[in-house]
């Protein structure tokens, strides 16, 4: 039988164990398939927070270091300025990089650290039972706000994207989703201008991902993709944010 697609070297023939509609193993393929095409497996490294973004070293075939919940962009400060040659990227979850993690994210991005960061945004903490989470929406139901977020209680949806678009040091931010072929391929699009920023030691880069969360969200996995289209992106809209080196 002709195989459609094979897998990507930077994947191991490990099967994901992501619940059912999870993005997660979506976003694996496209990182692992982006390092790939630019030839730099062998001089890659990267940061798994806790989190369901933690089994990143299960299955990324090149060196992952696990660290601290929230603490990837300062491990991979240090990586970057003891290894300049090597390419580090942080792959985190919302309730890592936006809560525990807000000051180390803005401070590697006020730096200018030359890395590239994939931030996962499924508007909850998805390992720990789904609770609320700064890119929680206002209204949504989680294990911590049963009654939906009440903004005088637990305050807006953090748009860390947007947040960080105006620090100085950042030279590239995108939003993309994965609810669909045409924003799979954008999101790909995006990883592959990430890393490209760092091989071109362009500075820090992020792309947020908007990704389901069937389990914790209590959806069908096609329920929590209409619920992206319909509902995420309303608060976080898809597009690039900021590119400090684009063409004019």
């Amino acid at each position: 039988m002709r195989r459609i697609s094979s897998r990507p070297k930077s994947l191991k023939e490990t099967d994901f164990r992501f619940c059912p509609g999870c993005g997660h193993s979506l976003i694996h393929r496209l990182v692992a398939e982006t390092i790939d095409k630019l030839g730099i497996r062998g001089k890659t490294v990267g940061i798994a927070p806790v989190g369901c973004a933690v089994f990143a070293y299960d299955y990324f075939n090149f060196d992952v270091l696990e660290v601290a919940h929230g603490r990837p962009p300062a491990a991979a400060t240090g990586l970057k300025r003891i290894m300049p040659d090597r390419i580090i990227f942080s792959y985190q979850g919302d309730g890592d990089l936006a809560a525990i993690g807000t000051a180390e994210i803005i401070h590697a991005a006020n730096r200018g650290e030359n890395l590239t960061v994939i931030f996962v945004n499924n508007a909850t903490y998805g390992m720990t039972g789904g609770q609320l989470a700064p890119t929680t929406l206002i209204g949504q139901k989680t294990t911590t706000t049963p009654k939906g977020r009440d903004v005088k209680q637990a305050g807006y949806p953090l748009k860390v994207s947007e947040l960080l678009s105006t620090i100085d040091g950042v030279s590239f931010v995108c939003r993309t989703a994965v609810n669909n072929v045409k924003n799979l391929m954008e999101t790909k699009r995006a990883i592959e201008k990430a890393f490209r920023y760092q091989m071109e030691e362009r500075g820090f880069s992020l792309v947020e991902v908007l990704s389901p969360c069937p389990t914790d969200w209590e959806m069908s996995p096609g329920e929590s993709i209409r619920w992206i289209e319909e509902e995420m992106m309303k608060v976080f809209p898809l597009g690039l944010i900021k590119d400090k080196y684009m063409e004019v």
